[in-house]
């Protein structure tokens, strides 16, 4: 909770009871087959009770799940289990009565202990527990969450801390899932990897013996738009397709001008179609049933479509499912099945928890064979840049080589035309590389970002995102670079006021045949474009400097590092 408390909606913006249900049901006919109450607060709500057991009658809905702080959860419980809920999250970010108070601004953390155990004693396995994880807050709890495991049967998701209005987020506070993983391993080093499903959000893990399990929501540094199967709808009535974007349709609106279904169903699958493609799972939706003034976040600018967006497909309906050629409910396109399952692009309903405000990262190209899940190795080591501490000048270029750089280009042939060099002769070895680039925005366009004011958004968030998706991207964008199975990036911003710039630095990884020294360099560069970007409004003298390869590791011309 702010500190200055938050500024409530009028109870005449917010959905009606009927109005919940009438979406609902338009959804669950679409396919939909989980739907989430969230908030804010939704166990705040007079009607909650209501509303679940109405979302149970409904045929065709599975789960119906709710996200809570827990104050209300002892009391309501046994209610909400009759009325046909399935499935709880709890939000506590900590174990510790004074600091759960300092971050609700009131007591009730015994209120929350109680709801955890009447939710396992009604037989609600596993109860999910969402954890914030806040460097110089609770990352020294991660042990004990753990350990609240042994004997209940939890599910602890430990939850990267990510950027959203109001919540003064930095890039130190955050602690990466590696980090997490770490720490929890050499206290627990037989902790076993679990399965999980493709669109699953977390990585789970269990401690052999122990009633729960652990999860990770690695929404900051191994992002999972590219298996995203949600959407939102706010509790005024606005759909979001995506957490992070800040376009929004007001389905309310048209509900109380008196839009019939199929009006409704075109404006759904309108701004649907607005989505990048990407694969989707089973179908899921989250109404915020009390909203203490959701608002946007940062958004990337959405490319155009080459593939038919289909509305929950993958066998919700199995008469049109044995169709050769199918209608989009949504888009009144014509869709030809593949002859594949799994290679079926469509789009599916859903949406993050209400702290999980991630951007979206990388949306897969069917036509490229990039892996989106290729994030998943050791980090890279960490690579200090501090101008200030270090003394360096902007332009120094003072640098040490272990080996002497080739003495011709590699990319053109005799004749001197571009050719892209065959790496199949070289060995696989560990590589990595460290780029920089400064981007000085002038005393105005840095002041309103250090403050979050820029009107497109959270400008050091959204710039991040971009450079992780430049690196990950690299080959498409510089026509002679090797297509790399990346096994780590990491971009971060900091803010240099006595420049008013921002200095970006980036690092990535990779075990194979050839460097990646451009995928750090593209990292800095789609990060200091995007800076430029969201700022050009406020000011016309912006400039991007500095931009160069700080350090690079492997490879036969060996070890390369500047001072």
């Amino acid at each position: 909770m702010p500190e200055e408390g938050v500024q409530l909606t009028p109870k005449s913006d917010l959905l009606t009871t009927q109005e919940i249900i009438t979406l609902a049901k338009l959804f669950v006919k679409e396919g939909v087959e989980k739907i989430r109450l969230t908030g804010g607060e939704p166990l705040i709500r007079p009607d909650v009770v209501d509303i679940v057991g109405q979302l149970h009658k409904l045929e065709g809905l599975k789960t119906i799940a709710v996200t809570t702080n827990g104050m209300n959860l002892t009391r309501l419980l046994p209610r909400l289990k009759e009325a046909g809920l399935n499935a709880i999250n709890i939000s506590l970010d900590t174990l510790v009565p004074a600091k759960f108070e300092f971050i609700v601004r009131r007591k009730g953390f015994h209120k929350v202990m109680e709801g955890i155990h009447k939710a396992t004693e009604l037989g609600y396995h596993p109860v999910k527990v969402n954890c914030v994880v806040m460097r110089g807050f609770n990352e020294d709890e991660l042990l004990g969450f753990v350990d609240f495991t042994k004997d209940l049967p939890l599910d602890v998701r430990f939850i990267e801390y990510m950027p959203f209005d109001g919540n003064k987020w930095n890039f130190k506070k955050m602690v990466s899932y590696k980090e997490m993983l770490d720490t929890i391993k050499q206290q627990w080093p037989e902790l076993e990897k679990l399965s999980c499903e493709t669109s699953s959000t977390a990585k789970s893990y269990k401690v052999p013996h122990f009633q729960g399990q652990i999860s990770f929501i690695t929404s900051m540094s191994e992002h999972f738009c590219g298996s995203c199967s949600r959407l939102r709808i706010t509790a005024d009535g606005n759909l979001k397709v995506c957490l992070f974007g800040n376009s929004e349709v007001s389905l309310r609106d048209h509900l109380r001008s008196g839009a019939s279904d199929e009006e409704l169903v075109q404006v759904i699958g309108a701004a649907v179609g607005r989505k990048k493609k990407q694969h989707a799972e089973p179908a899921l939706v989250l109404f915020p049933l009390c909203q203490d003034a959701l608002q946007n976040s940062p958004n990337s600018k959405q490319g155009g479509h080459t593939f038919i967006h289909w509305l929950t497909l993958r066998a919700r309906f199995p008469k049109q499912m044995r169709k050769t050629l199918m209608e989009n409910k949504l888009t009144g396109q014509l869709y030809l099945p593949r002859s594949c399952p799994e290679q079926q692009w469509h789009i599916t309903t859903g949406i993050l928890q209400p702290h999980l405000r991630g951007p979206c990262v990388f949306q897969k190209d069917p036509s490229s064979t990039f892996d989106p899940k290729c994030l998943d190795a050791s980090p890279v080591s960490q690579v200090s840049v501090d101008y200030q501490s270090k003394g360096a000048s902007p332009g120094s270029e003072l640098g040490t080589m272990v080996s002497r750089a080739s003495d011709s280009l590699t990319h053109t042939d005799e004749e001197g035309r571009a050719k892209m060099v065959d790496v199949g002769g070289k060995s696989d070895s560990r590589r990595s590389a460290v780029a920089v680039a400064v981007v000085r925005l002038g005393e105005k366009a840095f002041g309103m970002v250090r403050q979050n004011q820029v009107k497109k958004g959270n400008v050091l968030a959204v710039a991040q995102v971009a450079g992780i998706q430049g690196a990950k991207l690299t080959s498409q964008l510089i026509p002679l670079c090797h297509n790399i199975p990346l096994n780590h990036v990491e971009v971060s911003l900091s803010l240099d006021e006595d420049r008013y710039a921002v200095v970006i630095r980036s690092a990535c990884q990779t075990w194979g045949r050839t460097g990646v020294e451009m995928e750090a360099l593209t990292a800095v560069s789609l990060a200091a474009l995007t800076v430029y970007d969201m700022c050009k409004a406020v000011s016309r003298d912006i400039v991007i400097e500095e931009v160069r390869l700080l350090s690079k590791t492997g490879g036969q011309r060996g070890d390369f590092s500047r001072v």
